[in-house]
């Protein structure tokens, strides 16, 4: 897939799951995030005000998981996990 029409992909996905009333398990959500941060080159680990610590853990993982992949390499893991959870 081209970078142009992988983004426009990738930026649709991101669209249907955030507008999703759908109730995701945690692994999924993890993986949302991981995938996204990957794809975005956005390395920081973002805490929510009040956050407990072993959620930070989780999505420290789940990021750890998905070091290995490239931008474009993201993109692709999170359109076909939208695909694969979202209704």
């Amino acid at each position: 897939m081209k970078d142009e029409a992988l983004h426009k992909s990738f930026e649709e996905a991101y669209k249907m799951a955030g507008e999703s009333r759908q109730e995701f398990p945690p692994d999924v959500l993890l993986k949302f995030y991981a995938l996204y941060k990957q794809a975005t080159q956005e390395q920081r680990l973002t805490s929510q005000d009040g956050e407990h610590e072993l959620v930070s853990a989780f999505k420290m993982n789940a990021m750890l998981q998905v070091k290995h992949l490239s931008s474009n390499e993201a993109k692709e893991a999170y359109i076909e996990l939208a695909r694969k959870h979202v209704k």
